[in-house]
């Protein structure tokens, strides 16, 4: 190992400096065999001419769904899909260097000079069993930065987005096709390894600009939130799950057993239902929330309490005037100005007018129709739970339906829907739920994930029940919170989520003992 001086200094006996050398890890020289996902041919020529271009490249493999003539320079395996677990068990087998190389763009992915010795070094240094970098997205003019979050206990959605390409220990490779076995995955292949790989080293992000991809083609913000309810997707979905079930299983966070079942007469309240609308200049929205939720016809008495978070755009004095002509209406402004969606959620939850049994409405929202209220109720004494979730239809804000259309999350089954709840993005909406318990847990002060963070909550102790009828109009239109957003913002929201579950792994890891 090639010794250097640095300048971190240390004191000798007696008080003198001097130099502390620092070992450091030459370059590893091929090192590296890359795998590449079969794409179109000019995109494969130039990423494969930039591979060639770096010292710890030995070998360059593409994986082909069909037998093709392999040109000089690099091999072809046969594999009938990238995501499948024979496919991950093939490159084990057949790879003899020391680490691995996906590259899994089909675009062209052009990498910085020394950017692959780069990661290469830090594998050999570190110890981690995958590492990836930063990217640029390519497209006319300049390429647009495009950083990664960095990977956590709680990453464990199927989605997390690693960029373009990830180096892998291959040792670990191995090793974790041992501990998977004989899994039989068609989809669900890559996402298990990346799981294993997590159990037994760390997978390290390096918050640099490494590589340069294609512009990746243009998925809609819809498309990517709610891939996971897509009834095409239902065979993959159905493997995702049982590859995080086992997860969860192996790191001691897997909720087993029954949930408890609640005393519905606890307490006493003012009126039996309170529908809760958190709000923030919505003055051309907010007309249709209320009303459709004063419209509801229930043998029970509610109200809907309006939590505004200090509204500028003329909400407030609507407000004020809707509650003069209907008392069921209480206008609730709160003390405090720091507060995001979770805290005017708090503050509807403990003000003194607040129902047996809470649900939410947003303020772009509707009900489906006057039944919707009794219907979420009802389910409460059927299924004597602490929450209950309905199904919603996406629309326009004329109601006409856009993709996709009905979202019921029938992903969630009684037996494993709270584990499968750490591997999507939501639970679903109108969420009820019975104020005793929720006032206990309480939201967290945030405007995204709020309510992501107290359906886990209350789904680790307790029974959640479903609707899977729609009940409720979810409307997008440009002035919602989560409408388009940019790449930072839903990285930075899919972080805040990633950090949701990994205080909530912990919780059930001490849950459960703290034993793996």
């Amino acid at each position: 190992m090639k010794r250097i001086p640095v300048r971190k200094r240390k004191l000798r006996a007696g008080g003198k400096v001097a130099a502390s050398p620092l070992r450091v890890s030459p370059v590893a020289q091929k090192s590296v065999t890359a795998i590449l996902l079969h794409g179109r041919r000019g995109s494969l020529h130039r990423t494969i001419e930039s591979l060639r271009q770096s010292d710890c490249v030995k070998e360059i493999v593409l994986l082909s769904p069909q037998n093709i003539d392999s040109p000089e320079g690099y091999s072809v395996l046969r594999a009938s899909s990238p995501d499948a677990m024979e496919t991950i068990r093939a490159i084990a087998a057949a790879v003899r260097t020391r680490y691995v190389l996906f590259v899994t763009d089909t675009g062209s992915v052009d990498f910085v000079r020394g950017g692959l010795d780069r990661i290469a070094r830090v594998m050999d240094d570190s110890g981690a069993g995958l590492v990836y970098g930063d990217c640029h997205d390519g497209g006319d003019g300049i390429p647009v930065p495009h950083p990664l979050n960095d990977y956590q206990l709680g990453s464990i959605r199927d989605d997390f987005d690693f960029g373009p390409a990830v180096m892998v220990d291959a040792l670990l490779l191995r090793q974790s096709m041992l501990e998977i076995g004989g899994e039989d995955y068609r989809h669900a292949g890559r996402y298990a390894l990346r799981l294993s790989l997590s159990r037994h080293a760390p997978l390290l992000h390096l918050p640099e600009f490494l590589s340069c991809r294609e512009a990746p083609e243009a998925r809609s913000s819809h498309e990517r939130q709610f891939s996971y309810v897509d009834p095409l997707q239902g065979n993959a979905q159905k493997e995702m799950e049982h590859a995080a079930t086992a997860h969860l299983r192996k790191i001691g966070a897997l909720l087993d057993g029954p949930a408890s079942i609640v005393d519905l007469d606890e307490g006493t309240f003012p009126v039996h239902a309170s529908i809760i609308i958190p709000v923030k200049n919505r003055r051309r929205v907010i007309s249709d929330a209320v009303s459709s939720a004063l419209r509801q016809l229930t043998p029970f008495s509610f109200n809907v309490i309006v939590v505004d978070n200090h509204s500028t755009d003329g909400t407030e004095k609507f407000l004020d005037a809707f509650a003069r002509r209907d008392a069921r209406l209480i206008h609730v402004v709160p003390d405090r100005t720091d507060l995001g969606i979770g805290g005017c959620w708090n503050e509807g939850i403990a003000h003194p007018a607040c129902g047996r049994f809470v649900v939410q409405l947003d303020s772009d929202d509707l009900y489906m129709d006057e039944t919707t209220l009794q219907k979420m109720v009802d389910v409460f004494y059927r299924e004597k739970c602490a929450m209950a979730i309905g199904s919603y239809r996406m629309t326009n804000l004329q109601l006409r339906e856009i993709p996709p259309g009905i979202v019921d999350h029938r992903e969630w089954t009684a037996d494993n829907g709270r584990n499968n709840a750490l591997r999507v993005n939501g639970f679903g909406a109108p969420r009820a739920f019975f104020t005793p318990i929720i006032r206990r847990i309480g939201f967290p002060n945030i405007s995204y994930g709020e309510d992501y963070a107290v359906c886990l909550a209350i789904s680790r102790h307790y029974h959640v029940a479903r609707i899977f009828e729609p009940v409720y109009y979810c409307r997008r239109w440009e002035g919602n919170s989560d409408a388009s957003p940019d790449d930072a913002t839903r990285m930075a929201r899919e972080r805040d989520k990633d950090t949701l579950r990994t205080a909530e792994i912990l919780i059930r890891q001490k849950l459960n003992g703290g034993e793996k």
